[in-house]
C-alpha cells in the first residue's frame, strides 16, 4: 500500500506539473508551426539575422511575450534558427521566453516571494548579456551552417543519430505568405507542422513529467539539501549555484513545473542564488539536451550545455550578490510548500481555452486536405515530422505509396531487417492510417 500511495502521489505530482504548462506548450508548438508555415526566411533574417544589441533586445522581447514552457520554446527557437535566425539570437529567445515571462514571475511570488519574481527578470536579463557577448565566440559558425543544412536539407550525410527537421522550400512572396494566412488551407498547414512537432517530442515531453513528478515527492528534501554547502560565505553561493543546474538537468523538471521544487530547495537552505540558477537550469534538463542534439547535433549541444550551464550560475550568482549590495532582502524561508494541482483559476481557464484551440487545430490539421492545405506537405512515418516532399532528404516506395522521410536515419528504421513484401505490407498500414 505504502508503494501505491508513493506511486499515486508521483503521478498526481506529474499531471500538476503538466497541467500547469498546458497551455503553454499548446501556444508554444502552435507559435512554431505558424512561424514554420507562415514566416518567410527573409523576414527571419531581416528580423534576427544578427547578434547585435538591437536584434538581441528584439530576441528577448519576441521571447518574453511567447511560450514559457522550455520543450515549446525549444521546438519555435529551432523555427527560427531553421528559418534564417542567427543561432545566437534564437538561444536569446529561447532563454527569454522561459525567464522573462509573467507568469513564471507570478508563481514564483506566491510560491516563495516576490523577491524571486524580480530575481527571475534581474537574473534572465543577465544571463542574456552573456549568451550575447560568449556564444557566437564559443560555437563555430561552420558548425552552425551544417546544422541549419540537415535542418533546412536533412543532407543524406548527415550523422545517422541526429535527427534531421523538416525541409524548409524557398521564400515564399511575402504577399502570398499574408494572403495565405487569412485562409483555412494555410492554417491547416500551420496546424500540421503543430502537430508533427508534438508528434516528435512526445516521448521527451511524457518521460520528462513522469520522472519530475517521481523526484519530486519521492526524494526527500533533506537529500537536496545535504548535497549543498551551507555557512562558507561566498564559498557557499559559489558551490550553490554552480549545483544548482546540475540538480535540474538531473531532476527533469521544466518550467513552471520546476518552482515547486525550487520552493523546497530554498526551503532546505539553498542559497538565494542557487534556487535562482536551479530557475534558469530548465532549459539544460536531461529531456531538452536530447533534444538540442536532435536538432543540432552533438557537439554544439556539448558546448551550449557548457556555455549555458556558466551563465546560468553567473546569472544566479551576481544576482545574489546585486540583490544584496542595494539591500533587497531574502524572503522568509517557507515551512510548507504550495503543492501543483488542478484549481479553479487561471491556469486552468487558461488550459480550458488553449485544449479548445488545440481541438480546432487537430481538426484543421485532420481535414487539411479538404481546405486545401497539405499540398506539396507529407508526414515522415517514423518520427512524425511534416516535410516539404520536393526537399525530403529521401524516399521510399512501397505498396504502391511513395514515404518521404525527414533525414535517412529515418528512412534506414523505416527499412531496417524488412524484405521488400514485408516492406510492402508495412507502408499499406501507414498508407489506411
Amino acid at each position: 500500500m505504502v508503494l501505491v500511495d508513493a506511486i499515486g502521489r508521483s503521478l498526481a505530482e506529474a499531471f500538476g506539473m503538466f497541467w500547469e504548462t498546458l497551455w503553454a506548450l499548446v501556444l508554444g508548438f502552435g507559435l512554431s508551426g505558424a512561424v514554420q508555415a507562415f514566416v518567410s526566411r527573409a523576414r527571419m533574417q531581416a528580423a534576427l539575422g544578427d547578434h547585435r544589441p538591437r536584434t538581441v533586445a528584439k530576441a528577448s522581447f519576441f521571447g518574453a511575450i511567447s511560450s514559457s514552457c522550455s520543450y515549446a520554446s525549444a521546438a519555435l527557437a529551432k523555427s527560427l534558427f531553421a528559418r534564417g535566425a542567427d543561432f545566437t539570437a534564437a538561444m536569446i529567445f529561447m532563454v527569454a521566453s522561459t525567464n522573462l515571462v509573467i507568469e513564471l514571475g507570478i508563481v514564483l511570488w506566491l510560491l516563495i516571494g516576490w523577491q524571486f519574481a524580480l530575481a527571475e527578470f534581474v537574473g534572465g536579463t543577465i544571463m542574456i548579456i552573456l549568451l550575447a557577448v560568449v556564444l557566437p565566440r564559443v560555437i563555430p559558425a561552420g558548425w552552425l551552417g551544417r546544422a541549419r543544412e540537415v535542418l533546412d536539407e536533412g543532407p543524406a550525410a548527415a550523422d545517422e543519430h541526429q535527427h534531421g527537421e523538416e525541409a524548409v522550400s524557398a521564400d515564399p512572396d511575402e504577399t502570398a505568405v499574408q494572403s495565405r494566412v487569412r485562409t483555412r488551407a494555410g492554417w491547416s498547414d500551420a496546424a500540421g507542422y503543430t502537430i508533427s512537432d508534438l508528434s516528435m517530442l512526445r516521448k521527451e515531453l511524457l518521460v520528462g513529467f513522469l520522472i519530475a513528478g517521481f523526484l519530486s515527492k519521492l526524494v526527500p528534501t533533506g537529500f537536496w539539501r545535504s548535497i549543498f554547502l551551507t555557512g562558507h560565505g561566498f564559498g557557499s553561493s559559489l558551490e550553490n549555484v554552480i549545483l544548482g543546474p546540475f540538480l535540474a538537468i538531473i531532476s527533469f523538471v521544466c518550467s513552471i513545473g520546476n518552482v515547486p521544487l525550487a520552493a523546497a530547495l530554498w526551503q532546505g537552505g539553498i542559497s538565494f542564488g542557487g534556487v535562482v540558477s536551479f530557475i534558469f537550469a530548465d532549459l539544460i534538463t536531461l529531456p531538452l539536451l536530447l533534444i538540442y542534439r536532435k536538432y543540432y547535433g552533438a557537439r554544439i549541444t556539448v558546448r551550449l550545455l557548457a556555455v549555458m550551464w556558466a551563465v546560468m550560475s553567473i546569472g544566479g550568482l551576481l544576482t545574489e550578490y546585486l540583490f544584496k549590495l542595494v539591500h533587497i532582502p531574502a524572503p522568509a524561508r517557507p515551512t510548507t510548500i504550495a503543492q501543483t494541482g488542478v484549481h479553479l483559476d487561471y491556469t486552468s481557464v487558461l488550459n480550458v481555452i488553449s485544449l479548445l484551440v488545440f481541438g480546432y487545430l487537430y481538426y484543421l490539421y485532420r481535414n487539411r486536405e479538404r481546405f486545401g492545405g497539405g499540398t506539396g506537405y507529407a508526414k515522415d512515418p517514423v518520427c512524425g515530422m511534416q516535410i516539404e516532399t520536393q526537399h525530403a532528404p529521401a524516399t521510399a516506395s512501397a505498396g504502391g505509396s511513395t514515404f518521404y522521410f525527414c533525414s535517412e536515419g529515418c528512412h534506414a528504421k523505416f527499412t531496417a531487417d524488412l524484405e521488400p513484401h514485408q516492406l510492402g505490407q508495412r507502408a499499406s498500414i501507414k498508407e489506411r492510417r
